[in-house]
């Protein structure tokens, strides 16, 4: 799951790659119009599995900090309203989510974002953060 959901930069929301063209990726919206378009390489794409949130110690890839959330919600929705929420309860929020995260580095607007898009992979029923293989790994230690 983690290879084919992509971050676009300037476009809000997430999307999954359904295939690939000469000089683009067709991609498809993660929201209700599931709206396909081309991303072209001049677009700054990102994996989902390429992004990782800074903590005090190492970075932390960010299906992990997912996986942290969608225990923390039980595998629902985000209860904090990230439009509404004040700087204070995003960071309270986040910090129940990723204690060791670097206070300096992580900004308000980061916070939001990932709740976003949180929100949109809970709408969209991918909440398989990690691989099989990893979850297991990690249940091992």
């Amino acid at each position: 799951m983690q290879q084919i959901i992509l971050a676009i930069a300037g476009k809000p929301g997430l999307y999954k790659l359904v295939s690939r063209g000469n000089n683009n990726l067709i991609v498809e919206a993660l929201d209700a119009t599931h709206k396909r378009m081309p991303a072209f390489g001049t677009e700054r794409i990102t994996s989902l599995n390429d992004i990782a949130m800074f903590t005090e110690t190492d970075d932390v890839p960010l299906m992990d900090v997912l996986d942290n959330l969608k225990k923390l919600e039980d595998g629902k929705k985000a209860c904090i309203n990230e439009k509404k929420a004040s700087g204070e309860e995003l960071r309270a929020y986040f910090s129940k989510v990723l204690p060791e995260w670097d206070q300096d580095r992580v900004q308000n607007s980061h916070i939001k974002k990932l709740i976003t898009w949180y929100n949109i992979l809970v709408e969209a029923g991918l909440t398989d953060f990690k691989d099989p293989e990893e979850a297991e790994t990690a249940e091992e230690k």
